[in-house]
């Protein structure tokens, strides 16, 4: 990988996501050397994924660029590649572009969407935990909604219009709310040749409400407000299959949908090579100490999604979001230069700071430790907190005034194909319908 021989012991942290760019960031001036790998050149705020794949926000707004997090630090260095392997025995990694060993080992690779074991779902439906994949997902909304306007046979173009999002935690309910909005205000205008009130938006949840790791009042809250935008919301209902057009359930329920959005689970991306009682199986994820060391290894460390903390709070480990990727990252950070010192390191204990989710204009939902609020303020509380977590200060600007434009004029510019996404089609047209 062409890193320079250093007398300084070497970190190396896989992946640049919330835990791994926090940890690279405490780790200035440790005294160590830092080696931060990942298969992107650019840290993605994931949050804000679905404005992308709606429209409201570019791609670029959301990303910032890895070398530039870093670009003043000492003895830091990225290389972009993907790890393949972890040979624990002789601590080094393998990867694309070569080996590189490492005193110090963080695995920071966050999660990736979780399909149960279901291949033709996988195969047919979309995700959204990456940029690219949040790119996909627009430009097959809009090629539905081109595709719609020519054909008149209600029977193909209904399935067009009719989008799906299996899973009804944050994701799927902001992405829901979204859609909701652009039915409302954007789609009438772009395509008046199309009833877009025949437009459905599906949220399917497996158990019995939405935002089911939220308290009852702010799931109750979300609920409503779905509902006031025209969201139909499944509950207790299982999504079994999905051939590229109809959603079959675990009842006599069945959707006929060009689009399935997949939102319903996540587990780890896990990096071969470890032991496998290190693992647990059923979600992918690592099992770690208090010190974020993993089971068995003394100089190998699981931060953030990819990593399971059981505790007697939390006996599934920490639940796979930002606020416990960054503050576990950011105690590590202090730990590894006590560690590498010979002093003793501090256990990790989570600050649940709350949480909160955006159903649409005026309408979010917010859970504090000890207050539950929903409405136009919440809206105000989620808005400040997502652009106080951006990085780079031209992100936040850039976001804020997308934000104020799109609030004024109810509209959304990215509504852009910019890299078409090729799905087969089921619709065969005729010469006189072209």
């Amino acid at each position: 990988m062409n890193i320079p021989n250093s007398t300084l012991k070497r970190v190396v942290i896989i992946g640049g996501g919330f835990a791994g760019i926090a940890l690279a960031k405490k780790l200035r001036n440790k005294n160590l050397q830092v080696v931060l790998i990942d298969k992107h050149n650019y840290h993605t705020f994931q949050p804000l994924l679905y404005q992308v794949a709606t429209g409201g926000l570019e791609a670029g707004s959301i990303a910032y660029p890895i070398r530039k997090v870093i670009q003043e630090y000492q003895d830091f260095y990225f290389r972009l590649t993907s790890v393949k392997e972890i040979d624990t025995k002789n601590q080094k990694i393998i990867s694309e572009i070569g080996d590189l060993h490492y005193d110090y080992l963080v695995i920071a690779t966050g999660s990736k969407t979780n399909y149960f074991g279901n291949k033709e779902i996988e195969r047919n439906s979309m995700s959204m935990k990456t940029i690219p994949q949040s790119l996909n997902i627009r430009s097959l909304i809009l090629e539905n909604f081109e595709q719609a306007v020519l054909t008149k046979d209600v029977n193909e173009s209904n399935p067009l219009t009719n989008f799906v999002l299996v899973g009804a935690g944050p994701t799927g309910v902001e992405l829901a709310g979204a859609l909701a909005e652009m039915k409302k205000a954007i789609l009438q205008k772009d395509y008046p040749d199309l009833d877009i009130s025949k437009m459905q938006i599906n949220l399917v949840q497996s158990n019995d409400r939405v935002l089911n790791t939220m308290s009852e009042k702010s799931s109750q809250a979300a609920e409503k407000f779905l509902e006031e935008l025209g969201v139909k919301i499944w509950k207790n209902v299982r999504v079994t299959n999905y051939d590229g057009r109809t959603i079959t359930t675990n009842s006599d329920l069945t959707f006929e949908t060009a689009t399935v959005i997949w939102t319903a689970g996540v587990q780890g991306a896990v990096v071969f090579g470890l032991d496998a009682n290190s693992l647990v199986e059923r979600v992918a994820r690592i099992r770690v100490n208090e010190f974020n060391q993993v089971k068995g290894y003394d100089t190998i460390f699981a931060i953030g999604d990819i990593a399971s903390m059981e505790t007697a709070d939390y006996p599934q480990g920490h639940p796979m979001m930002a606020q416990p990727a960054m503050q576990q990252g950011k105690l590590l950070g202090d730990n590894l230069a006590k560690l590498n010192s010979g002093r003793i390191m501090t256990p990790f204990v989570y600050n649940d700071k709350g949480s909160m989710a955006t159903i649409g204009r005026n309408l979010a939902v917010v859970d504090l430790p000890h207050y539950h609020f929903s409405g136009v303020f919440a809206w105000f509380v989620w808005m400040f907190v997502h652009l106080f977590s951006l990085i780079g200060f031209k992100n936040k600007a850039v976001v804020f005034l997308n934000w104020v434009y799109n609030y004024i004029r109810f509209d959304r510019e990215g509504r852009l194909i910019i890299r078409p996404y090729k799905k087969k089609s089921f619709i065969t047209f005729t010469s006189d319908e072209v």
